[in-house]
């Protein structure tokens, strides 16, 4: 072998929720020569969606594969030997509209399977409107749902994301698995049939693999051009806020369930254990191509040289963001929780993720070339499977995923037509002259 050449069975691109997941359940079934390359040189990479204070958990999903895969991963999320405390059953908070909306249908699939649900009427005031000896809602809540329905899905709550990729880079570790950070990937390696057979790294180090596995998040498409991903899984960035409290203001959220508006898109957490309330809103997100005048050119995030803090001990990271969203943010607050909507922001955040158009994931081998095995388009809600996305990665891999889901999940699939969480979003271009840290 020449100098500066490695061999694996496997080469993970990327060592974040779809790659360390990948590794984990590949070295859970035998693989003895796995290894996870990620080009940022502190890992979790703080740049990555799910190096984050929180990701919310919830099976209220309009597409019951969702809700059942939702279900199959809060029994590993409750395993405290595993995952300790990362995950928070606080309950989500659901809003409806009674015509069919996502959260209408996502409450007909929480109740099929059996979830627990508390359906609540515009001005309830307990958990069981019907029971007056049911315990009674926070003022907060009520105030909520003074002119709008919901339900409680009391099965949900939210995750510790960045805790949780730490606790899953250690396991890859002890299971035998290689990570090596620092180490940007700058193209694919291809023997004499031009089937890929491992990647060259901008050091000059090159890894053989037999299968070469792409979970760069949303660098995936820009990295790799040649595989043509872009119109398929495109980088968006949504928008996050962050707002501390003060020990008392904590204490009178604490009990507040996830609070999800699917409808206008706002979304938000309850404290943390450093008092801090985290919220966003679930919409199409600011896409960015370097050259606007191409269409061919890839939509790809902003570099680092944007952020301003680098500390992920606890899933903090800080970058400037949009000021038009900003206000759209302060906006949804002082419609839900007016008591924060003038407080200052401790921090803000663009997220980059890669969506897809239908929000189902791309996994599975690039049709043009059998040495390649996508992992992406997490589009925003692939965190809470953490403990078992990878065993579908694992599956594909060795052919054993069930055909309904290569069917689902392949690269050049027809557009599924399971309604999508962020309908009638588009995509705003970010204007990189317009970012702000505060408002």
């Amino acid at each position: 072998m020449a100098t500066g050449e490695h061999e694996s069975d496997v080469v993970i691109v990327g060592a974040g929720c779809f790659g360390l997941s990948t590794a984990y359940h590949l070295l859970k079934r035998g693989y003895t020569k796995v290894t996870v390359l990620d080009r940022s040189p502190v890992l979790p990479a703080p740049e990555a969606a799910s190096t984050d204070i929180n990701k919310i958990v919830r099976s209220s999903y309009a597409d019951i594969f969702y809700s059942k895969f939702t279900r199959e991963a809060l029994v590993e999320w409750k395993n405290t030997s595993e995952w300790e405390h990362c995950y928070h059953e606080s309950g989500v908070l659901v809003l409806l509209t009674g015509e069919g909306s996502y959260g209408d249908l996502a409450f007909e699939n929480d109740r099929a399977l059996g979830v627990r649900t508390a359906h609540l009427p515009a001005g309830s005031t307990t958990l069981v409107p019907s029971d007056p000896s049911s315990p009674r809602l926070s003022s907060v809540v009520q105030n909520l749902l003074k002119d709008k329905s919901g339900y409680i899905n009391q099965d949900a709550g939210w995750v510790h994301s960045s805790r949780a990729v730490e606790l899953l880079l250690d396991k890859v570790k002890k299971l035998g698995g290689t990570i090596v950070p620092g180490k940007t990937v700058a193209r694919l390696s291809k023997d004499s049939s031009g089937k890929t057979a491992g990647v060259k790294c901008a050091d000059g180090s090159e890894y053989i693999a037999e299968c070469v596995v792409l979970a760069a998040g949303a660098w995936t498409a820009s990295a790799f051009p040649e595989l043509k991903l872009e119109e398929s899984c495109v980088a968006t960035a949504q928008v996050v806020g962050k707002i501390q409290l003060t020990p008392e203001e904590g204490e009178a959220y604490r009990s507040n369930p996830v609070y999800l508006d699917l409808d206008s898109g706002f979304y938000m957490f309850p404290p943390n254990d450093e008092n801090i309330v985290k919220c966003a809103i679930h919409a199409a997100g600011f896409t960015h191509r370097p050259d606007p005048t191409s269409a061919s050119t890839p939509v790809f995030p902003i570099s680092s040289s944007h952020s301003d803090d680098k500390d992920t001990s606890k899933g903090h990271f800080e970058t400037a963001v949009p000021k038009a969203a900003l206000e759209e943010l302060r906006t949804g607050l002082t419609s839900t929780f007016p008591a924060l909507a003038n407080k200052p922001w401790a921090g803000t955040r663009m997220c980059w993720y890669t969506d897809s158009a239908d929000e189902d994931w791309v996994i599975g081998f690039h049709p043009r070339d059998a040495g390649v095995v996508l992992a992406t388009a997490g589009s925003g809600h692939a965190l809470k499977f953490l403990p078992i996305i990878g065993r579908l990665m694992a599956d594909a891999i060795e052919g054993k995923m069930p055909e309904e889901l290569v069917k689902r999940f392949a690269f050049d699939r027809a557009q599924n037509d399971v309604p999508v969480s962020r309908p009638g979003k588009q995509q705003r271009k970010l204007n990189l002259d317009d970012l702000v840290t505060t408002d």
